[in-house]
Order: structure tokens, then C-alpha cells, then sequence
């Protein structure tokens, strides 16, 4: 026979649980998540693909955490969150797992009753996408993310032009036959890449700080990936780039996006360089 205080417990709990619910896909309306000023400081962190009208940047300056994060070993309600005692307003935010590289993007929500151990809590499918174990504290980095307006795309010239034929005047009938001329060297074009593809490369993500990108870059080499890091500007700053490839064909490039799927980077898509 259940007596009365687990009745009531167990009351309680479900009714903690479906608050936290309803909190949690309150948050996909967050004013915060998206509509964030454009000159935020900060590069961009992951393009949403060909074709797209917007990007996430980082927002350091509204929200950047590095500390222990864990994850209890319990599914949780939500999706893919964090939250922390110091948190004042939910935020959209990216999160990394400083050992391995792998990130997702996600929610961060403020922790109201203080536990034993790590303060950054971690929810089961957060856990899951950063590969980390039950129980097991884990140095994350949390970042805030804003939307911003990307750039229209920029065509490249076209200047393989072919060269003009040359075609030898013939002499008059009356007149000396005067002594050929030597044709021009033709000068073979150095081939553009090694891939026929018109995007050979699979784009990883965009970054603002120096360090993380070199940091994903190892870990895509570590499995197999040939990984570069590319430093390029826009508008006065500084970014860094992290693409895989090239790939020869599309059967290759396929394969290699399947991969760093697997690997935890969702975001990832075909780029021209």
C-alpha cells in the first residue's frame, strides 16, 4: 500500500517534470535566440549552408563559459541544453567538448537548485552529441550565439580563356617565299585543383577564436580527415575556416560528409573552396 508521503512525492515529480517541459519549448520563442545586433564582435561559427539568408555568430561578450560539465546519467526533458547557476536569461548557445572536439548547438538555462559536484549541467541528448559519459565531468565551453545577415554569395571570374589560333600568311606567286615563322609556344594551364568537382570540399564551421579551429582540425585528423584551417575577413575581422577535402569524386565527397556526420558535425555541407 503507498502511503501518503509517496503519493505525494511522486506527485511532485511529475509535476517538476512537466514544468521543466513546458519551460523548455518555451524557449524555442526566446526573443534572445536569433534577433541579436550584427556588430556583435565576433566572426561566425557555423554557416547554415549554399543558399542561406542567415548565420549564428558568437556572442562572447553576452554569455562564454569553460568549466566542468556533467551529465548524471539520467534522460532528461528538452533536447539539447545546459544550465548553470550564473545564467540570468536563456540563451542559444554553442557547446563544445574541449577533449574531442565535437559541439552542438542548444539551449542554456539557468540552474536553480545547487547539487553536489560540477555547477554546468548537462542534459542526456547534450551529452550524447558531445560523447560524453554518465557521471564522468567533462571540460566544456559554452558560448552565446546571435543571427545575423550573411554575406551574398561572391562569383569567381572566369579567365581560363583559350588561346587565339594562329594562322600563317601565304606568299604571293611573284614574290620570294619568305621563311616560316615559328609558332608560339603553347603554354599548358596549371589545373585549379585535383578534384573535377565543382565543390569538392566539405565545410566543417566557421570560427572566431584561432584555437578552436586548429583544435577541430586535429581531432578531423585523428580520424582519418584531411582537415585545413583557412584565415580569411570580412568587414574588418578576423575568422577561421575549417573544411575537409578535396574530394575526387562525388561518391568520396559523400562519403567523407556521412563521416564527419558521424563524428558529431551536423552542420557541415559542400563548399567550392
Amino acid at each position: 500500500m503507498v502511503s501518503v508521503f509517496q503519493a505525494t512525492l511522486k506527485c511532485t515529480t511529475w509535476a517538476a517534470m512537466a514544468i521543466s517541459a513546458v519551460a523548455l519549448s518555451a524557449c524555442d520563442n526566446l526573443p534572445s535566440f536569433g534577433n541579436g545586433t550584427a556588430d556583435t564582435g565576433a566572426a561566425p561559427i557555423v554557416a547554415p549552408g549554399d543558399g542561406g539568408t542567415t548565420r549564428d555568430i558568437e556572442a562572447p561578450e553576452v554569455f562564454n563559459l569553460t568549466e566542468q560539465g556533467l551529465w548524471d546519467g539520467r534522460p532528461s526533458l528538452g533536447g539539447v541544453w545546459v544550465a548553470h547557476p550564473s545564467v540570468t536569461d536563456p540563451e542559444r548557445v554553442i557547446i563544445r567538448n574541449t577533449a574531442n572536439g565535437r559541439f552542438v548547438i542548444g539551449a542554456l538555462f539557468r540552474r536553480e537548485r545547487e547539487n553536489p559536484g560540477p555547477a554546468l549541467q548537462v542534459s542526456s541528448d547534450a551529452a550524447e552529441e558531445l560523447g560524453m559519459l554518465a557521471g564522468s565531468p567533462v571540460q566544456l565551453n559554452v558560448v552565446a550565439l546571435r543571427r545575423e545577415e550573411a554575406p551574398a554569395p561572391t562569383e569567381t571570374a572566369i579567365t581560363d580563356f583559350d588561346a587565339p589560333e594562329v594562322i600563317a600568311a601565304e606568299p604571293l606567286d611573284d614574290a620570294p617565299a619568305a621563311l616560316p615563322t615559328p609558332a608560339a609556344p603553347v603554354v599548358a594551364a596549371a589545373p585549379v585543383t585535383s578534384s573535377g568537382l565543382d565543390k569538392p570540399f566539405i565545410q566543417i564551421g566557421i570560427f572566431s577564436i584561432s584555437e578552436n579551429a586548429e583544435n577541430t582540425a586535429i581531432a578531423l585528423r585523428n580520424d582519418g580527415l584531411s582537415a585545413n584551417v583557412l584565415t580569411q575577413e570580412s568587414q574588418g575581422k578576423t575568422f577561421y575556416r575549417v573544411t575537409v577535402g578535396p574530394a575526387p569524386t562525388a561518391a568520396d565527397r559523400a562519403a567523407v560528409l556521412e563521416k564527419v556526420k558521424t563524428l558529431g558535425f551536423n552542420d557541415a555541407y559542400a563548399v567550392t573552396n
